[in-house]
């Protein structure tokens, strides 16, 4: 037990030591994330925090005052990439339930904290992080109303040590309008929901009683799933409503304005491109589904799917890109590709990157901290060999969290050098 103890004060020296030093990073092609491209770089990183930011053709440094320099000449430096509305940490294998912890029994459940449940451990998370995932925000599914989410790194010991911001929002699934039957492959018709109304009542029923539970100064007992509302309530946490159809968007827009609901983010927004104006009076941001998905309607573009961050981007509505869906959490390691997409369809380059990086934290609240390479922000970035957003050239070869430089070999990896040697494979 004392030799435990004392490696993990070891250890734990060595971290701290480790984001005491000041690393320069230079000449590599920083891309900001907010937009702006530096051609040659230098970014430097002390206490984990980014310290510079500067071009390197006009400024001049004094080589004694960094501990580290790496040079990265011809390589490219970028924000950790952000993966919101996930289940990664809350589940290994999708095949074997006892290693699923991301569904709740209940219909109404904003108590219920997907933190607690996060495994650092998480084999999918190095596959995740060797793309240039480093942060996600975990996210319970189920019910009514799934529970509570938090943003968390993917590099840490535990769920304490990856916690960035803690409980951020509450997710409710919106009654549908429309009822979908089939799959994919073998759609059907659609039909009405003939228990809209009724689930639309219960909903609103709940969130009357934990309104007047908010506004109750002497609260004799405590009830923890009113307790788990009140930040959204008074502002602190965002309320996340997954809706698709027009009709379910605005219907979930009218029904926020009645609790005066200040920070709501629609997930999903398939239609969202239809009602850019009234999401922007509202102050409404939006994240998209998967971009690799087929429109629901036969009469629809084909690629109207991955067209719709260009016409969001184009009327100024705030978004970021998740990957909900089947396979999602292993899937989290393509958000690159989802915004490389992105940018093949009418975005730029860099507004695809903020797609996944700074809109995303601007929506999670938690852009003072990551989501681009600025002076002052926690020193998170990943470097690539080539372009990150294609999957023939993204190749990470250095990440830091926190300032602190993170193992990027994974199992996949492990094997891939394994055969590869026992073959005489040569790359």
């Amino acid at each position: 037990m004392t030799k435990f103890f004392l490696s993990f004060i070891f250890l734990s020296s060595f971290l701290v030591a480790q984001n005491k030093k000041r690393i320069l990073l230079k000449n590599a092609i920083a891309h900001i994330g907010n937009g702006q491209v530096l051609d040659n770089s230098y970014v430097s990183i002390k206490d984990g925090k980014i310290d510079m930011v500067a071009d390197a053709r006009v400024t001049k440094i004094d080589p004694s005052q960094f501990d580290t320099t790496i040079d990265l000449s011809g390589k490219h430096i970028y924000p950790g990439l952000i993966a919101p509305n996930c289940i990664l940490g809350l589940q290994e294998a999708e095949a074997v339930r006892q290693t699923s912890d991301y569904y709740e029994v209940g219909e109404f459940n904003p108590h219920v904290r997907s933190l607690i449940a996060y495994n650092a451990e998480s084999k999918i998370l190095e596959t995740v992080k060797a793309n240039g995932v480093l942060y996600t925000q975990s996210t319970p599914r189920g019910g009514r109303i799934a529970g509570t989410s938090s943003i968390l790194a993917t590099d840490g010991w535990n769920w304490e040590d990856a916690v960035i911001k803690a409980d951020d929002g509450v997710h409710v699934n919106f009654p549908n309008t429309i009822q979908k039957h089939g799959w994919w492959a073998e759609p059907e018709p659609s039909d009405k929901n003939p228990k809209y109304t009724e689930q639309v009542n219960e909903l609103t029923t709940f969130f009357n009683n934990a309104f007047a539970y908010y506004n109750t100064k002497n609260v004799t007992d405590k009830n923890l799933r009113f307790e788990a509302m009140k930040g959204i309530f008074d502002g602190t946490k965002n309320l996340y409503i997954r809706a698709d159809y027009v009709k379910d968007i605005i219907g979930a827009i009218n029904f926020s304005k009645k609790f005066n609901i200040k920070k709501l983010v629609i997930v999903g927004g398939k239609d969202s491109h239809k009602i850019t104006k009234l999401l922007k009076e509202n102050n409404v941001a939006v994240m998209l589904n998967r971009l690799h998905d087929l429109p629901d309607l036969p009469e629809a573009e084909t690629d109207l799917i991955f067209k719709l961050p260009y016409l969001l981007q184009k009327d100024s509505v705030l978004f970021c890109l998740q990957n909900q869906g089947d396979m999602e959490a292993m899937n989290a390691r393509n958000l690159a590709f989802l915004a490389g997409t992105a940018a093949a369809y009418g975005l730029t380059k860099e507004q695809a990157l903020q797609s996944v990086t700074l809109s995303s934290a601007k929506i999670l609240g938690i852009d003072n901290l990551v989501g681009s390479i600025e002076t002052g922000k926690l020193a998170s970035l990943v470097v690539s060999e080539g372009d990150i957003l294609d999957m023939k050239t993204n190749k990470i070869i250095l990440a830091y969290v926190n300032g602190r430089s993170i193992k990027l070999s994974n199992f996949q990896n492990d094997l891939n050098k394994k055969y590869s040697e026992k073959l005489g494979i040569k790359e």
